[in-house]
């Protein structure tokens, strides 16, 4: 981890925010789709490649709250160019009709960035009867707009990316990584290891699709990343982070201002290892690996076994 601002190979660290990632690139030209865009990471993220030049649809549960954050961007960024579009990754109904409303708009794809989920919940299913953390955090993942990438990255001439938000919590799974017939068990749940799961999940997801793309000689690559230990609405099931529970321990309003900078502060660097990896040069043609601080890195062991990887692909399947 390139942390304390100690530079990677990529001349980044833990301590460089999106815009200093991405400073100088020109994204003109370039659509993508960020999902959780509402709050948080996937705000930020919407925010800088809107700054870069980049056409952004933002993929989000409540649509009211969507437009108020490209209402706040276009403030900011006159030039910013900026939809919302409606997704509730835990209702595969809603992620079928995201994709057919986009496949069939015309619009073009090139960045594909799979930044929703959910954190450490307790014991709850989708709409689809699946345990939430693994529907939200990895069934929701958009496979079904790889024809549009495809057809995109042909006419543009320009290679896609597909960037999943993982975390370093995905070296603390189950002990079987994916527990494959417990995913809706009740009576072994454990909120954290399965949160570990479904990030385990992500790469897994992440590298297969590398390798498939790659057997069909389509320009387009998928990595995953972790973002930092930020504070954002992953946590609102955690009363220890929400303002309430703040405002207890740090009765002054002027504390609790201050903690809220601090909050700020963190999504903008949490969000930038998914903006360098969207947008950056250093990244093009780079498939299938896994980054934290704006630098490659060594997933677990588990995360780099294939043969799980192509077990959960097939296993993923039989939810569509």
């Amino acid at each position: 981890m390139w942390i304390f601002g100690w530079k990677g190979p990529s001349g980044f660290s833990a301590r460089s925010t999106a815009e200093e990632v991405t400073r100088g690139i020109d994204g003109t030209g370039l659509t993508a789709i960020v999902t959780g865009a509402s709050s948080g990471l996937g705000m930020e993220t919407t925010r800088v490649l809107a700054l870069r030049g980049v056409d952004v649809i933002m993929a989000v549960r409540n649509l009211e709250a969507g437009r108020n954050v490209k209402e706040a961007i276009v403030k900011e960024i006159p030039t910013a160019k900026i939809d919302v579009m409606e997704l509730d990754l835990s209702s595969m109904a809603s992620v079928r009709k995201f994709a057919s409303d986009y496949n069939s708009s015309d619009l073009p794809l090139n960045l594909l960035i799979n930044n929703a989920g959910v954190m450490a919940t307790p014991f709850m299913l989708s709409k689809d009867n699946i345990e939430l953390q693994f529907a939200t955090n990895h069934l929701g993942k958009e496979n079904l707009l790889l024809e549009t990438m495809k057809k995109t990255a042909v006419e543009s001439g320009r290679g896609g990316r597909i960037v999943n938000l993982s975390s370093e919590a995905h070296r603390f799974p189950y002990p079987e990584g994916i527990r494959f017939d417990k995913i809706n068990d009740e009576t072994s749940y454990s909120s954290w290891p399965a949160y570990g799961q479904s990030k385990l999940a992500n790469v897994l997801h992440a590298k297969e699709l590398a390798r498939r793309l790659k057997e069909e000689g389509v320009d387009i690559t998928a990595n995953s990343l972790h973002p930092g230990a930020i504070v954002t609405n992953l946590l609102r099931h955690h009363g220890f982070v929400n303002e309430k529970s703040i405002c207890g321990v740090l009765p002054s309003s002027y504390m609790l201002q201050e903690m809220m900078k601090i909050l700020v502060l963190m999504e903008i660097l949490g969000a930038s290892t998914q903006c360098y990896v969207a947008l950056h040069p250093q990244v093009k043609g780079v498939s299938g690996e896994y980054f934290a601080d704006n630098n490659k890195a060594n997933p677990s062991s588990l995360a780099e076994d294939a043969d799980l990887a192509k077990k959960l692909w097939e296993f993923s399947l039989s939810f569509d």
